[in-house]
């Protein structure tokens, strides 16, 4: 099976260029495309939320799957190394016609995917090493590490300290100066009061 593959990323885009940039290569070299595969969505988005990833799954044994560019498959090197390291562990094939690409089932493709496996590894670990070595130096220099307190732990301080804020309201002190007294941002004290409000028969 030959399949061609068309993406643009948002909808004032038309993939008509593409299928027929596509098109015109099958002609000019006898080749006859059995099933199209087109889409608008951003590359950024999961492979298993494309088309392109279940036409991936799809893909069997010398099936060649052909796009304009490279481009077209991922946004980023990882994304587009993993795609052709699928094509070539099921023996596809990937061409495109901008780089002249041929990705088959040859000594220098199986070379190509040894390189692309080793350097994905590299990358990972390259990026969990930098990770690491941040982490360290940031807590050498007494940064405190972790998430900061969100609006979620700001709501949760005022449950537990639920009985002072009414009897602080109860005394007539302003939200503001309330805030003040609890740490917490007033916006919060006025939707905690506004869901216990509604939680209210």
């Amino acid at each position: 099976m030959i399949y061609g593959y068309c993406r643009v990323s948002t909808q004032h885009q038309h993939e008509e260029n593409q299928h027929f940039a596509i098109e015109q290569f099958c002609q000019q070299n006898n080749l006859h495309i059995d099933t199209w595969v087109e889409e608008k969505i951003s590359s950024s988005k999961k492979l298993a939320d494309r088309r392109l990833g279940t036409l991936l799954n799809t893909l069997t044994e010398n099936d060649i799957l052909i796009t304009t560019e490279i481009s077209r498959l991922g946004r980023s090197l990882l994304e587009v190394m993993g795609i052709l390291q699928m094509c070539l562990e099921k023996g596809c094939q990937v061409w495109t016609l901008k780089e002249n690409f041929r990705l088959g089932t040859d000594i220098q493709s199986k070379v190509l995917a040894f390189a692309f496996s080793l350097s994905a590894e590299l990358s990972k670990s390259l990026l969990q090493e930098r990770i690491k070595e941040s982490l360290a130096r940031l807590k050498a220099n007494g940064k405190k590490l972790g998430r900061p307190l969100g609006a979620k732990s700001k709501a949760l301080k005022l449950s537990r300290n639920k009985k002072r804020l009414f009897t602080l309201l109860e005394k007539g002190i302003p939200i503001t100066q309330i805030a003040k007294i609890l740490q917490v941002n007033r916006c919060t004290i006025y939707k905690f009061l506004e869901r216990k409000k509604l939680a209210s028969p």
